[in-house]
């Protein structure tokens, strides 16, 4: 991982926990006036702008602007690549009768490598998008949507040529690192059962995490707590970029998406599940009981991911999680206190889909219940490692900068 890309997975990590996340961002206010009446300006910046910088502004231009991009082109041949997951749009409406293969003790069988990439983003209007106010888009608005959406822009911009003349980067950006081929984040938004949707939450309507005023404060305090750090060694650093956790708290519970590694893969018996997640390799271990509150931990044993039993109701596996870490308080996207709970449902409703569902109840960190669905798509892909910590070069340099008694702050030396 080089020292921008380093930069860059602070900062998605930061952008996550943010109090006012910029890829989290809640929708717009309306302003009374209709479209045409409202004054042209530009979006507001946000993580992906930074993150995903290109062209003239950064200090390396296009070597022809007027340059029409038709997509990314392949060397080995037009007919190369196939999709290892099925396409939103070519899911069928769920089949309230399918029948799902089974494992030999008799469960529906939910093993596999599954996605959750997708454009749709847990909070409506992620990475900028103007996607409205309703958690469902209308079928007609689906293909300006995704034209539309931060990702696909990002994409068609980094086909274009850059200046052979150019040179170095000037514009000092920290977030930079990445453009769209290092980046996999999914090219449609999702379809729930023939919905196209918005965001993964669904309750409270207006798609964004009801937070309490502690968790803003829990929130505002990690972030403050990350600026001030000094280098002093490894433990200090933020652990995304230590190579500990997901970056874009993709384990969860719940379950998460972000720009890249949005894969999961699932190995099940009859009294344990691991769902593995890409990001970082995180495996969460799920007991399994048809006993309430069997094989619990002890309260003083406290996991990343919390305590989690399963148990199965019909062909739904259920799971609780309570007893989350200090740790993941602190640093995780959706915080949860000792007095709170989430709640997931896995049901496998097509060969090629999970319904996900959750339910986030925490009275101390949230005003209210809420909830999400995700339709995990199965992929045909194998669940490879990502070696994070072993391409960190940037670690090291921060580290032996310090040592050395530089000053890595960008506005200083330029770094």
């Amino acid at each position: 991982m080089n020292v921008r890309r380093c930069a860059v997975a602070a900062a998605l990590a930061a952008s996550v926990l943010a109090a006012a996340p910029a890829f989290a961002q809640s929708p717009p206010e309306a302003t009374g006036k209709t479209p045409a009446q409202a004054p042209a300006k530009a979006p507001p910046k946000n993580y992906l702008d930074e993150a995903l910088a290109t062209g003239e502004s950064t200090g390396v231009g296009y070597a022809d602007e007027s340059e029409k991009v038709d997509g990314p082109k392949t060397i080995a041949g037009t007919k190369s690549y196939q999709s290892p997951l099925p396409f939103f749009r070519d899911l069928k409406p769920w089949d309230a009768n399918y029948k799902p293969p089974r494992t030999p003790d008799g469960k529906p069988d939910l093993q596999g490598v599954w996605s959750t990439a997708s454009l749709t983003t847990m909070v409506r209007g992620g990475n900028g998008d103007k996607v409205g106010n309703e958690l469902v888009i209308p079928h007609e608005k689906i293909d300006e949507l995704v034209r539309g959406a931060a990702y696909t822009r990002a994409a068609d911009a980094s086909q274009k040529r850059t200046d052979p003349n150019a040179g170095v980067f000037t514009d000092k950006n920290a977030e930079a690192g990445y453009n769209a081929f290092w980046i996999d984040p999914g090219s449609e938004y999702a379809k729930v059962n023939d919905e196209w949707r918005s965001s993964w939450i669904t309750s409270p309507a207006n798609g964004v995490p009801p937070f309490s005023k502690a968790a803003m404060e829990l929130r505002g305090e990690r972030m403050a707590n990350v600026k001030k750090n000094i280098n002093t060694g490894p433990e200090i650093r933020p652990m995304g970029e230590r190579c500990f956790i997901s970056f874009g708290s993709q384990g969860g519970p719940p379950l998460n998406n972000a720009m890249y590694n949005n894969n999961l893969q699932i190995v099940q018996t009859p009294n344990a599940v691991m769902i593995d997640i890409e990001m970082n390799h995180d495996a969460r271990i799920i007991k399994v009981s048809d006993k309430p509150g069997e094989g619990a931990r002890p309260d003083a044993v406290r996991a990343w991911f919390g305590d989690s039993l399963g148990h199965w109701e019909g062909d739904t596996f259920v799971v609780v999680t309570r007893k989350f870490s200090e740790s993941h308080r602190k640093m995780g996207a959706f915080p949860v206190s000792d007095e709170g709970q989430v709640t997931e449902w896995f049901k496998r409703v097509a060969d090629d889909v999970i319904d996900y569902r959750f339910e986030v109840k925490d009275p101390v960190y949230y005003t209210q219940t809420w909830t999400g669905q995700i339709p995990l798509r199965r992929s045909q892909e194998h669940l490879f490692e990502y070696a994070c910590h072993e391409g960190n070069y940037a670690m090291p340099g921060i580290l032996r900068a310090d040592a050395e008694g530089h000053d890595t702050a960008i506005e200083s030396e330029g770094e």
